[in-house]
């Protein structure tokens, strides 16, 4: 073991996190990328000023808070972002504890361009939804790529809702984000959006069983996405109530980004005749689906219960 430097701290990590067989995913693709984000934030380094090949040296404090660190990774597979309360996504960093998931919506990548060409730049929205907001993080990113909207953001989740607010705080966005707290639709009755982005929960039942253990650290309510749904076992439970009640809440030019993650087949199974717009992102060409209102409209699809869960 030698964590003498940054770069033999990083590769000394790198190394460990392999052999313990972690899963990555939770902001970082692979256990290099993660190594880096430990040693930058255990000496107290900004995660994006680190330079991996340093060979500035590293004191025995700043070693034993690495040593710290990773054996708490190691030991209790905890996510990387809950040990050192912060995740990154599209260069930010937002504050981020187990009262909901990490961020790492790919919807970030296209609120990064703006949603162009779906969205003309001479045409912005005037009012966006974050629903299922969690922490916040896309509710503040489409904030700052849509400087001129108002910004609604809404979970069934209070604690989840209590650390958006303070990650809207840390970005001084009171005044143009207003956080509401519900179960989908509900709290949002006779309100229209030009933009509706939603992550929501929709991991299948099957693969809820299957998931690693980092996966486990975070709240089942924001994953799991029959939770509450009675008779619905294919992770599309809380989809099919999300597309049964957009159009009333999307104003004419109205657009709902929705994200999928693998659940594409299903999806175009339950739903074969609704014109489906696949957004690629990094992770895939099937994950961030968009539609229109009108797509919406023609949506022959009964509402389910709403949600009692709190």
């Amino acid at each position: 073991m030698s964590l003498s430097t940054i770069c033999a701290a990083i590769q000394d990590v790198e190394r460990r996190m392999g052999e313990s067989q972690l899963a990555f995913g939770h902001g970082c693709a692979d256990a290099f990328d993660e190594a880096v984000w430990l040693v930058a934030c255990a000496i107290d380094i900004a995660a994006d000023r680190i330079d991996p090949e340093s060979d500035a040296p590293l004191d025995s404090h700043e070693q034993a808070q690495i040593e710290n660190l990773l054996e708490s990774r190691m030991t209790d597979r905890t996510p990387l972002a809950y040990l050192v309360g912060e995740a990154w996504l599209q260069g930010r960093r937002f504050l981020c504890d187990q009262r909901a998931l990490v961020p790492r919506s790919p919807i970030a990548e296209w609120l990064a361009c703006g949603l162009a060409p779906w969205i003309q730049e001479d045409l912005p929205p005037d009012s966006i939804l974050d629903l299922c907001t969690g922490g916040g993080s896309l509710a503040i990113l489409a904030a700052q790529a849509f400087p001129g909207a108002q910004v609604t953001a809404s979970d069934i989740s209070r604690p989840a809702l209590d650390l958006a607010a303070e990650n809207c705080a840390l970005f001084e966005l009171e005044e143009r984000l207003s956080i509401v707290h519900g179960s989908l639709w509900e709290p949002l009755e006779g309100r229209t959006f030009d933009l509706i982005i939603c992550n929501p929960p929709y991991v299948d039942s099957l693969a809820m069983s299957a998931l690693p253990v980092e996966w486990r650290h975070e709240p089942t309510i924001g994953l799991a996405g029959d939770l509450g749904i009675a008779n619905s076992r294919d992770g599309l439970g809380l989809i099919r109530l999300i597309l049964a009640g957009a159009a009333e809440h999307l104003t004419e030019r109205g657009l709902l980004v929705l994200e999928i993650g693998h659940q594409a087949a299903a999806l175009e199974a339950a739903f074969p005749r609704l014109p489906l717009v696949w957004l690629p992102v990094a992770a895939g060409d099937q994950m961030i689906v968009l539609l229109e209102r009108s797509a919406l409209l023609a949506l022959a699809c009964a509402p389910g219960r709403p949600l009692t869960l709190s």
